[in-house]
C-alpha cells in the first residue's frame, strides 16, 4: 500500500471501480517486469546463491525487516498528487498505473530478498525427483505472481467501492501497518532461521 495503492483508491473513489482496477492491472504488469528482471539476475548467479544460501537468507531477511518497519511508519499519502475526477480511458488508467509503478525501482529491493528467501526461481530446495520440472514451476511462479497482484487490486477496489463513504487515510494507515507487520514477521523468522543454519545450530 504505497503511492500506487493511494492512486488506485483515489481513482476508484472518484471515477469508479473499473478505473481503479485498470490502474492496478498496469501496476501488476510493472511488478511482473521487475520480477522478471530479478529472476534473470538470480538465474545468472544460481551457483553462487546455492553456495551462500544462508547468507542470502540472512541479508534478504534483514532487508524485509527494514522494509516492513518502513511500511509501518511511512505516511501512505506521501508522494501523491490529487487528481481531478475527469473522465479518462481505461487504457490511460492502465498505462499510468504501469508507469507510476515502474518509476519506483526500489520495489526490486523487496523482490530480490523475497526470491532469495524462497529460493525462487533457482529451485535450490526442490526434491531431486521433481527438479526436472523446475521450469514448469518457474512459469507457474510468475503466473501466480501476476494473479496474486491482480487479486490484490481486485480486492482493494472491491472494498473501496463498497465502502466509499467510510474509506479514509486512517484506513490506509491501518492496512499499511498490517501489511508491514506481516512482512516484518516473515523477515524476523527468516533471519532467525538463517542464523541458525549459518552457525549450524539446525
Amino acid at each position: 500500500m504505497g503511492p500506487i495503492g493511494i492512486l488506485v483508491i483515489q481513482r476508484t473513489m472518484e471515477k469508479g471501480r473499473l478505473c481503479g482496477l485498470y490502474t492496478g492491472v498496469g501496476a501488476a504488469v510493472s511488478d511482473l517486469f521487475y520480477c522478471l528482471l530479478a529472476g534473470l539476475g538470480l538465474a545468472f548467479v544460481t551457483d553462487f546463491i546455492a553456495g551462500n544460501q544462508e547468507l542470502f537468507q540472512i541479508g534478504g531477511s534483514i532487508i524485509l525487516i527494514i522494509f516492513g518497519i518502513f511500511m509501518m511508519l511511512r505516511s501512505p499519502v506521501s508522494g501523491i498528487k490529487h487528481e481531478d475526477a475527469r473522465k479518462v480511458s481505461f487504457t490511460h488508467d492502465a498505462v499510468t498505473g504501469f508507469v507510476f509503478t515502474l518509476s519506483n525501482p526500489l520495489i526490486i529491493f523487496l523482490i530480490f530478498p523475497l526470491f532469495a528467501r524462497f529460493a525462487f526461481p533457482s529451485g535450490i530446495e526442490l526434491e531431486p525427483k521433481i527438479a526436472n520440472y523446475r521450469y514448469i514451476f518457474i512459469i507457474l511462479g510468475y503466473i501466480f505472481i501476476v494473479l496474486g497482484a491482480l487479486l490484490w487490486w481486485f480486492g482493494i477496489t472491491f472494498i473501496v467501492d463498497k465502502l466509499r463513504s467510510k474509506f479514509n487515510v486512517n484506513s490506509m494507515w491501518l492496512i499499511n501497518k498490517i501489511m508491514g507487520g506481516i512482512i516484518l514477521i516473515v523477515g524476523l523468522y527468516g533471519l532467525v532461521q538463517g542464523l541458525l543454519l549459518y552457525f549450524h545450530v539446525i
